[in-house]
């Protein structure tokens, strides 16, 4: 009979050893310990926040040896020896990370909530090279919401930095003018 109650020995707590944000630590986790839950929970990296905890909103997305993934999805322990940037790792002492600048410049956020998973989003996505228009950075930022609906200034804050042209001069489609038949 299966019973939701812990009545059974579990997994001890293995030593993990990781890099965050450019500092080596070693921690002891249960297996069950999410890669989101370590950081704020077990050492207080708050800037990464839990949102919808089903990898469906991006607000947890950091980086994992470069490459963005979604915190509330990855476990702890399969991270061993690896380098975790988080949005508390992108300035350089009180200088910002250029994304951070221009988030400000375009003012690519309200609430601020989704900007820490936007920005290490935006990061992967800038290291992956596969976004070279306005259009491919909407799309490969798409699984990272807002809310409050800052699309077009976040598109335009990491179109800045990676040096693409912002959307007004990009090609449109034919404007179709005339009556509709009816």
């Amino acid at each position: 009979m299966h019973s939701n109650h812990p009545s059974g020995p579990f997994p001890a707590a293995r030593t993990l050893s990781l890099t965050i944000n450019g500092r080596r630590a070693q921690l002891e986790v249960e297996p069950w310990v999410t890669l989101l839950d370590l950081l704020r929970e077990r050492i207080g990296l708050t800037g990464t926040k839990k949102g919808c905890d089903h990898g469906q909103c991006g607000a947890c997305t950091v980086l994992v040896d470069g490459r963005r993934i979604n915190a509330c999805l990855a476990l702890a322990l399969m991270q061993e020896g690896r380098a975790i940037t988080t949005v508390e790792g992108l300035a350089d002492g009180e200088r910002l990370h250029p994304l951070q600048q221009a988030f400000i410049e375009h003012d690519a956020f309200q609430c601020g909530y989704c900007t820490p998973g936007q920005l290490c989003s935006a990061l992967g996505l800038i290291a992956e090279g596969q976004a070279h228009s306005a259009d491919e950075v909407r799309e490969l930022m798409s699984g990272n919401i807002c809310r409050c609906g800052a699309y077009p200034q976040i598109v335009r804050a990491v179109t800045q930095v990676m040096g693409l042209p912002p959307d007004s001069e990009r090609a449109h489609g034919p404007v179709v003018t005339g009556t509709v038949p009816g």
